[in-house]
């Protein structure tokens, strides 16, 4: 293979020719005696299937993959973004729309063998990418994953998509193996992280996180339509301004950078705990959509702090 063909497949090809890849994937396995794959650092072992916040022991559990058409349009392109769906999450939402899968556990589980082999069906189908959807829980049976799919021929682009309460250390794992970072964006306030997805300190382990996921892969780039490398966000828009628009647009544009994609999300609807009716005032608050005044807002304050892509 030419070098200039060479240096435009996915990191990860280059890293599993040269050993690195299969390095990183015995050091996160390893992660999992004694778990901090995440923020939730339940210190459970789950090498030997001892169950923490995620409920996922040493076998992933995928719900479903298939081609999916409803994420943002430079991951679809014509044929499709590769979604693999894991059960389990490391937040507990409120909110949750996925609720069967995050948190009532909807899914079989998959050895590393079977996830690559996933993989590598939805590179078949013509895929654009392979969207792994919740994986925050999962990286060390991911990475080792891509570590047995790489050399069977993978080389399509590789998107993390998460709730954005990520592990930096563990993220280092990942470096020149994902892609295209996708990350949540969801609160501005850790009183309302912790009370509406149960995730103690989510603005700084957020924040951190999406400093690295940037540190990277950069800015978004699309090529022909369609992303190759890079980092979207998302924000999805709550009633009453609960997930604080203004202080998380201002710490992309102030922190990360005002070229960011940003999708500013406006499909919130009253599902799960909140559908079952409010507990305390915050949740009280959630069961209504929101109003097209409050989803202006949050965009007026994005392009105020000086981000443009993404969004209407």
């Amino acid at each position: 293979m030419a070098e200039a063909e060479r240096s435009q497949l996915p990191g990860y090809v280059r890293l599993s020719g040269s050993g690195e890849l299969e390095e990183r994937a015995r050091r996160a396995h390893e992660v999992l005696r004694d778990c901090v794959v995440c923020p939730q650092e339940c210190h459970v072992n789950r090498i030997e299937d001892e169950l923490g916040f995620c409920r996922t022991g040493l076998s992933p559990r995928v719900s479903s993959y298939s081609p999916h058409f409803g994420e943002e349009p430079p991951l679809v392109g014509t044929n499709g973004s590769g979604t693999i769906f894991f059960a389990g999450c490391n937040m507990r939402c409120e909110f949750c729309q996925n609720y069967e899968i995050s948190q009532c556990g909807v899914g079989y589980a998959v050895s590393n063998a079977d996830l690559a082999g996933i993989m590598l069906h939805l590179q078949e189908r013509r895929c654009h990418n392979i969207n792994l959807v919740s994986p925050s829980h999962v990286v060390p049976q991911i990475l080792g994953a891509v570590a047995l799919a790489a050399p069977q021929g993978l080389n399509v682009p590789l998107v993390y998509n998460s709730g954005g309460y990520d592990s930096v250390e563990t993220l280092r794992l990942l470096d020149g193996v994902i892609d295209i970072y996708m990350p949540d964006a969801k609160y501005g306030r850790d009183d309302v992280a912790l009370e509406l997805s149960h995730a103690p300190g989510y603005t700084a382990r957020m924040q951190a996180a999406l400093k690295e996921m940037h540190r990277q892969v950069g800015d978004l780039v699309i090529r022909d339509g369609l992303a190759v490398r890079g980092m979207i966000i998302r924000h999805l828009v709550l009633p009453g301004n609960l997930a604080n628009s203004e202080i998380v647009t201002k710490f992309i544009a102030d922190e990360i950078s005002r070229d960011s994609y940003v999708n500013i999300m406006a499909q919130y609807h009253p599902a799960w705990r909140v559908a079952e009716g409010g507990r305390s005032p915050v949740l009280a608050a959630l069961q209504r959509p929101i109003t097209s005044r409050e989803y202006r807002y949050a965009v007026r304050y994005a392009r105020e702090n000086g981000l443009s892509r993404g969004f209407p």
